[in-house]
């Protein structure tokens, strides 16, 4: 994938009609609260009748059940943003491939939290999604690490590396995930917003393109500055802060992350006040961090669906378009899931982001 493509123009109008038609066919609320009553067999076979249906036909005779439900989606999944990218010219297919290197960030994360829980490898593998720059065999790699360190190691020539060797200290220190995560995580954005202008045309094409990411960016900060405050680990939260945001500087984050009350009224009085309105509603009153983080990745997918109506030949609806099948795919993979363990149709439903 190279994002060296020319840098204007851009196939915009042509694209974002592909993507209203992909759209269009993304389960619904309703498809929901079917799929959380059905047994695993059940939902293999509605799936077959929507437009998995050519993944599980593929997949069929090699797999059954929850794998075979799992290599289906990622597969489809990696299928639609090759799509875009195939669809994609000029400017437009840089924003989109940078935006897809997520999906790396996803699969570091992925093995690192598998390697730090001990799951098998195996299960590990079923959750990459192979829709970013890291070839074949550097996953593989990645995989064959029996600890985190040798993660960590297995990524020092990518754009994770420097950031994952530092942070690796931290991890040692705390036994705790976050500061990895986080590493990969700036990388990320790092390597995301780098070249791009610092103070762009409003509505011109990179103005909203940085406008969507700045959103993403203060979305995640918000989240880390939570879960650092929730953990109750001595960590400072400026040194896990993402640089390119709008919502905190580095002396708010230390500021906020004191008094979740304190977050909650700073957020209430910032520009996203009215669009985290509900996410913040059940923060103040959630036990469990997951109803925030839920609260929030639905707060997020609002935001988007909001620039793309107010800029609808933009990349706003196109990267809208990418967190929509994410969250489906992650909605069904957690209803798969939850059946298989023998959860209630009602505790499943409550795992789900739905808008």
């Amino acid at each position: 994938m190279s994002t060296e493509q020319q840098r204007t123009g851009g196939n915009y109008e042509y694209v974002t009609s592909r993507v209203r038609s992909r759209r269009a066919a993304l389960f619904d609320d309703d498809d929901y609260r079917k799929l959380v009553r059905m047994g695993t067999g059940e939902i293999a076979r509605f799936m077959e009748d929507s437009e998995y249906e050519a993944e599980m036909n593929a997949l069929g005779s090699r797999y059954a059940g929850v794998d075979l439900i799992e290599y289906a989606l990622n597969r489809n999944l990696a299928k639609h943003f090759e799509d875009l990218l195939r669809w994609s010219e000029g400017a437009l297919y840089d924003y989109v491939a940078r935006y897809l290197r997520k999906f790396d960030a996803w699969n570091v994360k992925t093995v690192l939290r598998g390697l730090y829980s001990g799951a098998d490898p195996e299960e590990v593998e079923d959750d990459l999604i192979r829709a970013g720059e890291l070839s074949a065999d550097d996953l593989q790699a990645l995989l064959a690490a029996e600890s985190v360190e040798e993660a960590v190691e297995a990524l020092d020539r990518t754009v994770f590396g420097d950031g994952l060797e530092t942070a690796l200290a931290d991890y040692e220190d705390t036994g705790l995930l976050v500061p990895l995560e986080n590493a990969v995580d700036r990388a990320f954005y790092e390597t995301l917003l780098a070249g791009l202008p610092d103070a762009p045309e409003g509505d011109s094409p990179v103005g909203l393109y940085i406008e969507f990411l700045r959103a993403e960016i203060d979305f995640r900060n918000l989240m880390n500055v939570l879960r650092i405050a929730r953990s109750g680990a001595d960590i400072d939260p400026t040194e896990y802060y993402i640089e390119g945001g709008q919502l905190f500087d580095e002396s708010e984050v230390r500021q906020v992350a004191e008094n979740t009350q304190q977050l909650v009224t700073f957020v209430r009085e910032s520009s996203y006040g009215d669009d985290l309105q509900e996410a913040l509603d059940v923060l103040e009153e959630a036990d469990s961090i997951i109803e925030f983080e839920h609260a929030l990745d639905r707060a997020l997918l609002e935001y988007s669906e909001q620039l793309s109506s107010r800029y609808p030949l933009s990349v706003c609806p196109v990267l809208a378009y990418v967190l929509a099948k994410e969250r489906e795919v992650d909605n069904i993979r957690a209803v798969a899931r939850g059946r298989e363990a023998g959860l209630s149709p009602e505790e499943i439903q409550e795992e789900l982001v739905m808008l």
